[in-house]
């Protein structure tokens, strides 16, 4: 008992107290939408802090990851019949984040193994939670989501974009699109060596409408009696207003 308890004393002090940990800073914590709200670039930087020397073999790589708030949604496919598109197959995917961004400092394959992606959920189909019913092969609709997300900006995979140097600073932009989810973003950023994690950390990004926009957005939620009988009238005035103006110029 006494040798099993010298032995455990032993190995305890040879291994080394939290090697690698992660200094975060953001350009900015939170953002703000406005009515002329185009898109926003988020600066992620910061350094890795060390009990000892460098290792270099293997390398460190760093990946960064922000996500906006999860949703669930149906995904839906359309087939052309008799002339016509119509709706033939759906999928229920539990919760899919309404904005994801993943950076790297390298290639995918060698910055992170499959085992640990998927033990972190940090690839876009990973942070993709999980698919309800409605099809024998969910995943081609998943894909389809990604596909199209990805055409529209809201999901990214930025290989190689963190820029990192002599193994210690690194930085990152993440571009932020216009149609931005209003919610608490994710930040996780993972250090990893020969594919596996070594250090995580993790913060959170301010997304709050402001000024208008907060104001209709409040206004829906809390009195949507007044705010649909608004959204009527303004409706009417508009309607109105181009019919004066037709016939204005009709009559020149």
């Amino acid at each position: 008992m006494r040798l099993s308890a010298l032995l455990l004393l032993l190995l305890a002090a040879a291994l080394p107290a939290r090697a690698e940990e992660v200094v975060l800073g953001l350009s900015k914590d939170q953002v703000r939408i406005s009515t002329d709200f185009s898109g926003s670039e988020i600066l992620i930087y910061g350094a890795v802090k060390r009990e000892g020397p460098i290792i270099e073999d293997p390398p460190l790589e760093v990946i960064i990851a922000v996500a906006g708030p999860s949703r669930p949604l149906t995904v839906r496919r359309k087939d052309r019949r008799f002339g016509i598109w119509v709706n033939t197959a759906f999928a229920d995917v539990d919760a899919a984040p309404t904005f994801y961004a993943v950076a790297t400092s390298g290639p995918w394959a060698d910055v992170i193994t499959d085992t640990e992606d998927l033990r972190h959920r940090i690839s876009i189909p990973r942070a993709i939670r999980a698919v309800g019913s409605g099809v024998d092969e969910p995943g081609i609709f998943t894909d389809a989501l990604i596909r199209v997300r990805e055409d529209q900006g809201i999901y990214q995979l930025n290989e190689s974009a963190v820029e990192l140097t002599e193994s210690t600073l690194f930085e990152t932009a993440i571009e932020m699109p216009a149609n931005l989810t209003e919610g608490a973003y994710a930040a996780r950023i993972f250090l990893t060596r020969a594919g596996g994690v070594v250090a995580e950390y993790d913060t959170t990004i301010e997304v709050r409408k402001v000024g208008l926009e907060r104001w209709l957005f409040t206004l829906s939620r809390q009195q949507p009696l007044i705010y649909g009988l608004m959204s009527l009238a303004i409706a009417i005035a508009a309607g109105w207003g181009a019919s004066a103006g037709f016939r204005m110029l009709r009559n020149q």
